[in-house]
């Protein structure tokens, strides 16, 4: 589905964000994306939104290059990709199903169609009995399961998930979490970018771990941190302990 071919990102201010990734994810994945802050998570997910353009290199969806798409035809491409930011980015004058229908009133489709999906989908984020409250009126988590179901509502293909639990408790996380775990069963592609070891290592997914803009490692079934990368403690000799 989704394939990066030696691609490079280089911003203008000289920093390289990204270095001859090479990445392929096949329909269906759940991939998270691990590495710290400017290891470049974030431009990754740029570049398959098409909000930014590689400095060279391949980025293959579905078979087509997006680095080559035009203008006019970035929207329709935007229209397979669901996205959830951690800092949910819901619209708070409107309602909870209002948020939701907006993307699906923005893509144009019909009235019945809208009727019968929203509900369904907030259904799935077991929102459906606070459909009526403004964001303001929602906790944390619930907010970010509005911002879940506005990013499946039109059924995309693919979901980013750019650190979708950073703002939340671990409790609220893992109900995220499983969530995203099912939007996948039913055959979305995820793709998220977490420092959430705790829930990546519980997970068994595959993990791309990410460091200095290169890819350095690409587990099946991974963890957040491999054991030969974890900083040795070293203790002192028995003798070298003052006083004993």
């Amino acid at each position: 589905m989704i394939k990066l071919c030696k691609v490079t990102k280089t911003y203008p201010n000289g920093t390289t964000a990204l270095r001859d990734i090479n990445i392929h994810i096949e329909k269906g994945e759940f991939v998270f994306f691990v590495g710290a802050s400017g290891a470049g998570k974030s431009t990754l997910a740029k570049l398959l939104l098409r909000e930014e353009l590689p400095t060279r290199g391949e980025i293959l969806v579905n078979g087509v290059d997006i680095v080559k798409l035009k203008r006019r035809q970035i929207p329709y491409y935007r229209r397979g990709i669901g996205v959830v930011f951690q800092d949910f980015r819901l619209l708070p004058e409107k309602t909870v199903y209002e948020n939701v229908a907006f993307a699906m009133r923005v893509v144009e489709e019909p009235r019945r169609e809208i009727l019968r999906q929203v509900p369904s989908v907030l259904h799935l984020v077991g929102l459906s009995h606070k459909s009526r409250m403004k964001p303001s009126q929602l906790s944390g988590g619930e907010q970010q399961r509005v911002a879940l179901a506005r990013a499946i509502v039109n059924n995309p293909p693919l979901l980013l998930a750019d650190e979708p639990t950073g703002n939340l408790d671990p409790d609220t996380a893992w109900e995220i979490v499983r969530l995203l775990v099912e939007i996948n069963r039913r055959g979305t592609t995820v793709i998220m970018g977490t420092h959430a070891r705790d829930i990546v290592d519980t997970m068994k997914k595959r993990v791309v771990a990410l460091e200095g803009g290169r890819v350095v490692r690409d587990d099946k079934r991974g963890v957040y941190e491999c054991e030969q990368t974890k900083p040795r403690l070293i203790l002192p000799k028995m003798g070298e302990i003052s006083g004993l």
